[in-house]
């Protein structure tokens, strides 16, 4: 690691820049900025499941995943530095085998929620899939790793599979969609 955080406010960025970690200035809503910015989002969500203190599996799972988000934002945020490779990839798919060997066969969607720590989980899969939307939009004018976008698609599956596992925590259910269902009759 170059720099030591001594002092948390530098006031370089009070003009609505940033500074890469190459050096480079940029505005604070440059593309690369805003994908790095939703890494940070999604790795916060992640760390509001844990705080649900979830199975010690689970917890296991997502603190690994936390520490790989923050190399990848490091990715992000030098331009050319590359850390994940197909191996995480590969360890996201163990996980997810794992995890789904427990569940039952979905037949259909389900929606968001079940408890707290589910509907958390829920969440961070969205903000996942909008951080991964955010690289394919980076990508179309830099260089981009190719590993960092199926580490996304294939995290956003198993935050899936993982909202499912703790919707079962403590006797708690799934909501399957019903889909076209009739207009709901309102209160009376």
């Amino acid at each position: 690691m170059g720099h030591r955080l001594t002092k948390i406010y530098t006031r370089t960025g009070d003009t609505g820049t940033t500074g890469l970690g190459d050096g480079t200035r940029v505005d604070k809503d440059a593309p690369r900025v805003e994908a790095y910015g939703m890494l940070d989002e999604l790795n916060s969500h992640i760390g509001l499941i844990l705080a649900y203190a979830p199975p010690p599996k689970v917890a296991q799972c997502l603190t690994e995943i936390q520490q790989v988000l923050f190399d990848l934002g490091g990715d992000l945020c030098i331009p050319g530095r590359h850390t994940i490779d197909q191996n995480h990839i590969d360890w996201l798919e163990q996980w997810l085998d794992h995890f789904n060997a427990q569940l039952p066969w979905l037949q259909n969607f389900i929606l968001p929620g079940g408890n707290p720590p589910a509907a958390q989980c829920h969440v961070a899969r969205a903000v996942c899939r909008r951080t991964e939307r955010a690289l394919v939009s980076l990508g179309k004018t830099e260089d981009l790793d190719p590993f960092a976008l199926a580490y996304l698609n294939r995290l956003s599956d198993l935050l899936f599979v993982v909202a499912r596992v703790l919707a079962r925590q403590n006797d708690g259910t799934e909501t399957l969609w019903q889909p076209r269902r009739p207009a709901p009759v309102p209160p009376r």
